[in-house]
């Protein structure tokens, strides 16, 4: 990147796009959707915290400078920024054997993370990389996070059971489970369970109740959104009367009041270079999954998102918490649903939010020493189980046996070994995909229609061809990995036919040829000239073309370039007897 466009990156920021539009009707709907958010935001950054392993506060945190700075740098309208549950995982699962868990390392570490993060992003939305998210295929991605949900889910069986246990993939978490479950706490059962039905109650049952029974929808969908909020104040008072505490049940305990502190972690440079791999893996399933979320809620507003923007967004997020004592941070999917449907109009809701979330970190902390971890725990479930997504299965099974298989290795990866042995499977998988479709590229004779100018594959319809003349359709750009297979079937079809005398490579799907097609194309035209048959392209697109020119090969082609194939067809075919195929149809 020039450094006129790195300067332009920087001093133009999108909200100086949407601030100039501003007025007190963007306001209020703003400040609505902040309230709510906000309410949704304290019970889930308290629980996300403790599922990456760290102090309550550092949810809150990450939940503060964070969105001030999506709200100035990103793009989305209504995407609401702060910890969720998949990064929350793999923060966990990256800083676990680095630093002892509630040290002051720890949450060094978790800090450093986020800015390396954050710097990652940055870099890659300088660089225009926002493309690279496309090479993630969608059942990958699906499968990652419906294996993730399982995961989060079963890990926090501990604390809903009031039992110690841990792990990083299913076997370590049941089996240590199954070592505990003789100290089962039943105060904690018994929280976790009601705590854990009363949310269910909440999310699937309540609105439709206090609407049928004359609540207005917003004020019955406020009401369902309040639930986790509810159930912690129901919760700390109960605790607080019986004095659970003291029975065994396991509780947040003391939570330090204020703003978080400024500056940056203390981490040596050996632990940054131990965290460079885990940062990477967090910024590329962080922005996916931000941006499908972004997209998704600009369409229904008919907005557009720019994907190198956003990467500067979350970067700027990420670099904030950071600096704030905080931890990697992304999208949610839920948080940014509520956004959109309490009426945010732009990414000043998110600043409002972290002003709520500001005023309950100087307020409220005291208030939670006394919350259980069942419920945290019970809060956390709920919320993920959203994420297992068993119909894509389904549906991916139908469609595609290869996909499924993607998908049902990412899911067994994950859940068998970790969330970071899952990520790199995901990837690897989606650029094995990619490379063994395109290697094997549909390749298809093609003839004419009859009394027309399309030419259609002569498996599949009938069509009028020349014994002279064989004509190729490749559906597939050239290049490495394919370039061979097309060089092994032209010349297998010539040496089955002795009598054709031209051969029409139809361009019309080859989008680019890179220099390891170029040389099979010219291998396929000198062997096709040593056996006497000429060798013609058609329909080839203007970039492909240009490349072409500053090469030797349109010197040394023993044919023509025709614009169309039909222009081929007449030109080579002259006077020769056109033979009609029967009748085939392949399904």
């Amino acid at each position: 990147m020039s450094p006129a466009r790195l300067l332009a990156a920087l001093r133009r920021p999108p909200i100086l796009g949407w601030g100039r539009a501003y007025d007190r009707a963007a306001l209020t709907d703003d400040l609505l959707a902040a309230v709510i958010v906000t309410i949704m935001l304290i019970p889930q950054s308290l629980a996300y915290a403790m599922l990456a392993g760290l102090p309550p506060e550092v949810g809150l945190y990450a939940s503060i400078l964070p969105l001030v700075a999506y709200a100035v740098f990103g793009g989305s309208r209504t995407l609401a920024v702060g910890p969720v549950a998949v990064i929350s995982l793999m923060t966990a699962a990256s800083l676990g054997q680095l630093a002892t868990q509630g040290t002051p390392e720890h949450l060094a570490a978790a800090a450093l993370l986020a800015l390396l993060s954050g710097g990652m992003l940055v870099l890659m939305g300088l660089l225009r990389l926002g493309f690279l998210a496309n090479f993630l295929s969608h059942p990958v991605i699906s499968g990652f996070i419906t294996a993730s949900g399982l995961l989060i889910a079963a890990g926090q069986l501990r604390h809903l059971l009031g039992v110690p246990g841990g792990g990083e993939a299913l076997p370590q978490i049941l089996t240590s489970l199954a070592r505990s479950a003789g100290s089962l706490n039943p105060y904690a059962l018994g929280i976790g369970l009601g705590t854990l039905g009363f949310l269910t109650f909440a999310r699937l049952r309540l609105k439709p109740l206090l609407t049928r029974r004359g609540v207005p929808a917003r004020v019955a969908d406020m009401a369902a959104r309040t639930a986790p909020i509810l159930s912690v104040a129901a919760a700390i008072l109960l605790t607080t009367a019986f004095d659970l505490g003291a029975k065994g049940l396991a509780l947040v305990g003391a939570v330090p009041r204020g703003l978080p502190p400024l500056g940056w972690p203390e981490a040596s440079m050996d632990l940054a270079l131990k965290l460079l791999a885990p940062a990477l893996l967090i910024s590329v399933i962080g922005f996916v999954e931000s941006v499908s979320v972004a997209r998704t809620l600009a369409a229904r507003r008919r907005q557009r998102i720019e994907p190198d923007q956003e990467l500067i967004g979350l970067g700027a997020a990420n670099l904030a918490a950071g600096l704030s004592s905080g931890y990697p941070v992304t999208g949610g999917f839920a948080r940014s649903v509520v956004n959109f449907d309490a009426g945010a109009r732009t990414p000043a809701a998110g600043a409002f939010t972290a002003l709520g979330i500001a005023g309950a970190t100087l307020w409220l902390t005291p208030l939670l020493a006394n919350l259980p971890q069942a419920v945290l725990a019970a809060t956390i479930v709920v919320a993920v189980l959203s994420l297992v997504d068993f119909k894509a299965l389904r549906h991916v099974w139908a469609y595609s046996r290869t996909d499924f298989s993607a998908m049902a290795a990412t899911i067994l990866v994950t859940l068998l070994w970790g969330v970071e042995p899952g990520v790199v499977s995901g990837v690897a998988l989606s650029l094995l995909l990619h490379l063994q479709r395109t290697s094997k590229p549909h390749m298809a004779v093609v003839g004419r229609v009859p009394g027309s100018e399309h030419f259609r594959n002569v498996e599949r319809h009938r069509v009028v061809t020349s014994p002279h003349v064989l004509t190729l359709r490749v559906d597939e750009s050239l290049y490495f990995a394919n370039s061979r297979a097309l060089e092994d079937r032209i010349l297998g079809l010539v040496a089955e036919r002795p009598e054709i005398r031209h051969v029409v490579l139809m361009c019309s799907a080859v989008n680019a040829i890179d220099a390891s097609a170029l040389d099979s194309l010219e291998a396929i035209n000198h062997r096709l000239g040593e056996a006497g048959v000429s060798f013609h392209l058609s329909e080839v697109k203007g970039p492909v073309m240009d490349r072409l020119n500053r090469s030797d090969f349109l010197g040394n082609l023993s044919g023509r370039v025709f614009l169309s194939q039909y222009e081929a067809a007449t030109a080579l075919e002259g006077e020769a007897a056109d033979q009609i195929r029967k009748p085939e149809y392949v399904i």
